[in-house]
């Protein structure tokens, strides 16, 4: 009988505190009591997930980095074909496949993230519009479920429950191994072109035709600035060097948060001073430099524990997707929104997603604009920002994204994700999460005493939705 402990088992989010029940994922969980128990069962990678769709904390989490040491298992330096436990992180192959020149082919903005996590997050990165979602590039998923055993899914094997567990967010079963496709690169230094933009429309006449030219392309913005300033930021592009590192090391740690400070310093006039000189950092115009691949991608790495930061209370993370058509009206809305509340984002971010079509059944991904926006927890004021937030994006007919999330309405996800239904017939009786009791069985719940209006009732932040998120619900 595997053993049962109980380990800190955080998202990045830090919202909630406490240990949780755990077990390695390397040894026997079905005929654990926690895989029949009430609570059931969920895996757990590396915690980077911002909100509770890593947490479980009714039941047992299913750890892929405790016990057994996840290993690569085999890799073809000709054809960059790469197989690996799902508990290998991001960094780990980064350094075996480098030095034969290959490189991940999408990576999110930490390298601490596992490959299991990736794939049942079907994460994005700065090369939406080249490369598409992670998904895109898994050749094969060794599943263990709980009622059927071990399974290969394939494209063509297991089609549905391959689709299912790209973005399924570990409630499929247990990702034992995957193989994924990499990218053949020159080198992993990147040339990086920073231009910088006065106001947000700025952002909006340059965005595609630098998706164009560039491999990589994001926008930070300075989510502070007003008036005729409002939105401007840098656009940063980048491209592989001809020649450059091919070592696939990311470098040390500049620092570290030795702890949480009991108000976050990530706000108010500290963060109005740092978004002004982050802004003047960069000139005016357009400038081109080589630089680590670690800078361009991981730039937070570097500094230990940083979600710290943002204080005792933890970090919500926003993060959005629009459609093409009206986005920077949406996006000028959603930060007008944050500065009315109060609410500075350290870090904004806003990129353009293309139109490469993700396998997964619930990605988050779509074509449009993305924008995030991070807070520290302020209490009600922080989730009614948030609740806004959110209604403005499904009314303009976007989504939230789940794994970023820690507190939005099952009216919120169903009218964002309307494949849910779909996942939770594929889900895996053992295995759930916080957040899908919040959301995907709380919908269930309410399609069965009464439809829309009993979903919308549960919201408690009072949100009004959409007729097509009313027609969602009632669907369900």
């Amino acid at each position: 009988m595997p053993d049962i402990s109980r380990f800190a088992h955080d998202s990045w989010g830090r919202l909630k505190k406490g240990p949780r029940a755990a077990m390695p994922a390397a040894g026997e969980w079905r005929s654990s009591p926690a895989a029949t128990g009430e609570g059931g069962l969920l895996p757990f990678g590396n915690g980077r997930s911002y909100g509770d769709s890593c947490h479980n904390d009714r039941g047992t989490l299913l750890d892929a980095r405790q016990g057994a040491e996840p290993k690569i298992t085999a890799f073809d330096p000709v054809t960059g074909h790469l197989t690996a436990d799902a508990g290998v992180l991001f960094s780990e192959i980064t350094r075996h496949a480098a030095p034969h020149g290959w490189f991940l082919p999408v990576t999110p903005g930490t390298q601490f993230v596992t490959l299991g996590g990736a794939i049942a997050n079907d994460i994005h990165g700065k090369n939406h519009h080249r490369r598409g979602t992670f998904g895109r590039w898994v050749e094969a998923i060794e599943l263990e479920r709980s009622d059927r055993g071990q399974l290969t899914l394939t494209p063509d094997e297991n089609a549905g429950l391959f689709a299912a567990t790209i973005s399924g967010m570990g409630l499929t079963g247990l990702i034992r191994r995957a193989t994924i496709r990499l990218m053949k690169v020159p080198s992993l230094s990147i040339v990086e072109t920073t231009t910088r933009f006065d106001r947000l429309a700025d952002y909006f006449d340059l965005a595609e035709a630098a998706d164009e030219r560039h491999e990589y392309a994001v926008a930070w913005i300075d989510s502070l600035a007003g008036g005729q300033s409002l939105g401007r930021g840098h656009l940063i592009c980048g491209d592989h060097a001809e020649t450059g590192d091919m070592s696939g090391e990311a470098g040390g740690r500049l620092a570290s948060v030795p702890f949480t400070p009991p108000v976050s310093p990530l706000a108010g006039p500290f963060l109005k001073a740092f978004n002004e000189a982050y802004f003047r950092k960069a000139k005016a115009g357009t400038s081109v430099r080589t630089v680590p691949f670690a800078g361009f991608f991981y730039p937070l790495d570097r500094i230990g524990a940083w979600n710290r930061l943002y204080g005792p209370r933890g970090l919500f993370q926003h993060q959005s997707v629009v459609p093409f058509a009206g986005a920077e009206t949406v996006v000028r809305s959603l930060i007008e929104c944050a500065r009315h509340h109060g609410h500075g984002s350290f870090l904004t971010v806003l990129k353009r997603f293309g139109d490469l079509k993700s396998p997964g059944l619930t990605s988050f991904p779509r074509p449009g604009y993305t924008l995030t926006l991070d807070f520290p927890h302020r209490g009600d004021r922080t989730l009614k920002l948030l609740a806004e937030l959110d209604r403005l994006t499904i009314e303009a007919g976007g989504a939230v994204n789940p794994y970023k999330d820690a507190r939005m309405s099952a009216a919120t996800f169903a009218a964002g994700f309307p494949g849910w239904r779909q996942l939770e017939a594929e889900r895996d009786p053992a295995m759930l999460s916080d957040f899908w009791r919040r959301t995907a069985l709380r919908l269930g719940e309410a399609a069965e005493v009464g439809g829309a209006d009993a979903s919308h009732s549960m919201d408690p932040v009072g949100n009004s939705f959409t007729t097509a998120g009313r027609i969602l619900l009632a669907g369900a």
